[in-house]
């Protein structure tokens, strides 16, 4: 079984927590309370030495950050679960590249640092920088209106079969989509339907609420 360092709600544990449903492997969630500064403990920073959850204990075998944990789980068990996340065919491959890089700085770059602002902030008892917001909701309006045509073509960002490019948006993308943010994903149907699909998975739905 997969030992997950992690915290429950947060965004990287939880996309941990969906390859591990995705591809049916049994895991274990050890809490780290970040509350608490647990994630910068001695015994924690030994592992993970930017002292940031999550990490795994695969049989004796550690991995930290989230992007190389998911490639690694999906890729150590490829016989179960839903297959193809990361496809073995090489042009295929490229394409689920191709998007997992439209996600990195496309998406994540802009809707991350939103989240930040307008979610985890006031979770501190901070202010949200309003403009830096603006700033970068106006810039991924036009990034959301290139996703929307990529999808009016193909079903997933990499072609017609789900990858793990297109799961890699939920837990940032759903805490965008929660905060006021939905018109943006709601505005364009071809990115409507595509969200509508990836956030209605049974694997995410297990996991939405906490890993």
């Amino acid at each position: 079984m997969v030992k997950l360092y992690g915290f429950s709600p947060s965004t990287c544990t939880r996309l941990v927590a969906l390859i591990c449903k995705e591809k049916e492997i049994p895991y274990e969630l050890i809490s780290v309370n970040l509350g608490k500064g647990e994630q910068k403990d001695a015994s924690f920073t030994a592992v993970q030495p930017f002292g940031q959850v999550p990490y795994i204990d695969d049989n004796g075998f550690f991995l930290y950050e989230s992007r190389a944990i998911a490639r690694y789980l999906i890729k150590n068990y490829p016989n179960q679960g839903t297959p193809g996340l990361i496809p073995s065919d090489a042009k295929a491959e490229a394409l689920f590249e191709q998007a997992a890089s439209i996600e990195t700085f496309n998406f994540n770059a802009f809707v991350a640092p939103i989240v930040f602002e307008k979610l985890f902030k006031p979770r501190r008892g901070l202010q949200p920088n309003e403009e830096r917001v603006a700033e970068l909701l106006a810039a991924l309006q036009g990034k959301m209106d290139t996703y929307d045509l990529i999808l009016s073509k193909q079903k997933y960002l990499a072609g017609d079969s789900v990858t793990l490019a297109d799961l890699s948006h939920l837990p940032y993308g759903a805490a965008f989509y929660q905060i006021g943010f939905s018109e943006v994903f709601d505005s364009r149907p071809n990115l409507s339907r595509w969200w509508k699909d990836i956030s209605n998975r049974p694997a995410w739905l297990a996991v939405k609420d906490g890993a």
